[in-house]
This record gives C-alpha cells, sequence and structure tokens, in this order.
C-alpha cells in the first residue's frame, strides 16, 4: 500500500518546483542534444563540476554531428578531469550512432534512447521527459534517496529485491501531465532538499506524506551500504626533463583512464622497491641516471586507492628515448594545460605548482 496519493506527491512536488526550481544551463533549452548531454555529464557528477565542463564541451561540439565528427582522442581531452571516462567514450560512439542510423535527430522514444551507448534505463526516462516532454521514469540517485525516505525503504537500496520495488514506486509516482517539470522537479527535490545526510525537511514540499518522517527515520534512510576494504596499488612514474620540457605519453583508447597522457610508468612488482623499479625502467628506456623522488601523493578511484612515487630525472641525453606518436616532451605551461590524468596531475603539483 502506497504512503500517499501519487495526484497529491505530483501536485506538491510540481507547485514546489514552480517556485523553488534551480535555473541550469540546460534547462534554457529543449534541444535533446543538449539535454543528453547534461544527462551523461551528470551521471555521478555533482552540478557545480559539470557546469564548466558542459558550457566548454558545447563551445567545442555545438551539435551530435560535431561530436561525431570529431576524433575520440579529442572529446576525452576535454572530459578530463570530470571522471568516469567511459561516459566520454559512450557519448561519442553514441553520436556516431545517432548521425549513422537516426539521420543525426536523438530518438524520441524509450526503446530507441537505451539503443544508445552510455543511455540506460533512467537517463532514457531523463532525456524522453526533460527534451520531449514524454512520460518517462527517472531513478538517478537523488529519485532513489526520495523514494527511499517517502516509503521508509529498509533494505540496501542496490540489492535486487529493493531495485524492484523502487522502480516500481518510481513508475507509480509518475504523472502523464506535465513530465518535463516532474522529471526537473524530483531530480531538483533530491538534490537540495533530501539531501543524503541532512534532510531539510522544513523546506519539504512532501514532509507530510513522508513514512521516514513520520517514523523518526529521516536520518538513517537510505541504509548505508557496507563499504568492503579498498584495495591499494602501488605505481611509479617518470618525471624526465630535457631542456625545460618533460616527457609525457598517451594511454591506449580503450580500458581505464582511456587517451588521457601520463608520464612513463607502470606497477611496482610486488616486493620491489618503487624506486628500484623507476631505475630499471629508466634504464629499459636506454638512459642512465639516479631517479630522486619528487612527489609522492594518494589517489582514490572508485573500486581502490593508489600510491603513486613520480620520480625526477635529468635527460640531457634523452634522444635514446623512443619518440612515437604517442608520446610528446612538454613544457611546464604546456602541461597544465594537457590531459594528465588525475593522479599524475597531483603528483605534478607537488613539483613544479
Amino acid at each position: 500500500m502506497l504512503p500517499c496519493d501519487p495526484d497529491e506527491f505530483s501536485s506538491r512536488l510540481l507547485a514546489w518546483y514552480g517556485r523553488e526550481g534551480r535555473d541550469l544551463p540546460w534547462r534554457r533549452t529543449r534541444d535533446p542534444y543538449r539535454i543528453w548531454l547534461s544527462e551523461v555529464m551528470l551521471q555521478q557528477t555533482g552540478v557545480e563540476t559539470v557546469i564548466p565542463y558542459y558550457e566548454r564541451f558545447l563551445r567545442a561540439f555545438p551539435d551530435v554531428a560535431a561530436l561525431a565528427a570529431t576524433p575520440v582522442e579529442k572529446v576525452i581531452e576535454l572530459w578530463a578531469g570530470l571522471g568516469y571516462y567511459s561516459r566520454a567514450r559512450n557519448l561519442h560512439a553514441a553520436a556516431a550512432r545517432v548521425v549513422d542510423e537516426h539521420g543525426g535527430s536523438i530518438p524520441d522514444t524509450l526503446e530507441g534512447l537505451m539503443t544508445l551507448p552510455g543511455v540506460g534505463r533512467s537517463t532514457a526516462g531523463a532525456i524522453l521527459s526533460i527534451a520531449f516532454d514524454r512520460r518517462g521514469v527517472i531513478l538517478d540517485g537523488n529519485v532513489r534517496r526520495v523514494l527511499c525516505r517517502l516509503f521508509a525503504l529498509q533494505e540496501q537500496p542496490r540489492s535486487t529485491p529493493a531495485e524492484k520495488k523502487l522502480w516500481r514506486w518510481a513508475e507509480i509516482l509518475t504523472p502523464e501531465e506535465r513530465p518535463h517539470d516532474y522529471a526537473q522537479g524530483i531530480m531538483d527535490l533530491g538534490a537540495t532538499v533530501c539531501a543524503p545526510r541532512r534532510p531539510d525537511c522544513l523546506r519539504c514540499p512532501v514532509a507530510e506524506l513522508c513514512r521516514a518522517r513520520a517514523l523518526g527515520l529521516e536520518q538513517e534512510l537510505p541504509m548505508r551500504r557496507v563499504r568492503r576494504e579498498v584495495p591499494v596499488r602501488t605505481h611509479f612514474a617518470l618525471l624526465l626533463e630535457r631542456d625545460g620540457r618533460y616527457l609525457v605519453r598517451r594511454r591506449p583508447l580503450s580500458g581505464m583512464l582511456a587517451g588521457l597522457w601520463e608520464f612513463p610508468g607502470a606497477p611496482a612488482p610486488e616486493g620491489l622497491d618503487p624506486e628500484r623499479a623507476a631505475a630499471d625502467l629508466l634504464q629499459k628506456m636506454g638512459m642512465h641516471g639516479t631517479p630522486r623522488l619528487a612527489g609522492e601523493v594518494d589517489h582514490a578511484y572508485s573500486h581502490f586507492r593508489l600510491e603513486l612515487y613520480l620520480y625526477y630525472v635529468n635527460a640531457p641525453q634523452a634522444l635514446c628515448v623512443a619518440e612515437a606518436a604517442e608520446s610528446r616532451w612538454l613544457t611546464g605551461a604546456e602541461l597544465a594545460e594537457c590531459p594528465l590524468h588525475g593522479a599524475h596531475k597531483k603528483a605534478l603539483k607537488t613539483v613544479i605548482g
């Protein structure tokens, strides 16, 4: 049994959204391409972080045809720093599919949207609602939190049984009328009022309908996931300098951190000191010298923590270094503009600021 009447829930939410809805760049358009771009960027990333990337992306790729025609390396470069780089690769692949299979028009059905790489059920529902004003069901992180509290779900929200309940509740609550406003309203409610740690129930338009609020569980729900111990990986990298320039190389265009740039390096073999491993790599590159520890950083990824040791080596005889098409010697100023991946960028700041 539902804790509230769906019509009353949507009526209260829509009235609140009319007063309190956020003014965001992608809300000033109904262009499906721009809305699709914003929804992909907002996956696992906050609004304030996304806005400058969104605006810069649109200057470079004003429409889906421009995005599809651009090499994926350029797309990844503009994505650098936003994280979860598979989103950039999927976005580029999806743009090509839109151009090749849909005549350059973003699909306007749930089924059509879900054929695009990187577009799942919730993202497709959001695009359908916001861009085309058609009823689409959404279950992103903000909506999930609202529903967990509204229905006082006392289960791990990512478990299979809970997932089924949440989708069913989201389906029931989503109205036929004003899907564009409802979609943005319920996402705004989760983002600005029904916050993860301190829900502002006094400002909530549906507080009187909320079971968690009635039971005094609004601070405890959603249930937290039991965190597993995060493994630690030890890597090393070489900061090779030649006449004020530093050697970087591009990572492969598939796999983790695909297409970003980095300093030459590798995982430190188990049982081998990172400094010794750095010296071995230097020798394999046909160079001589003593690596000097220049920086040491911890960097967290979604599924492991990286300990990175950066070793400086002056490389006057660096002509011995293989200078493939995917390697470059860059000045400090050029490095600042280069899309280095996060751990190497952080390590570099400890050396040259």
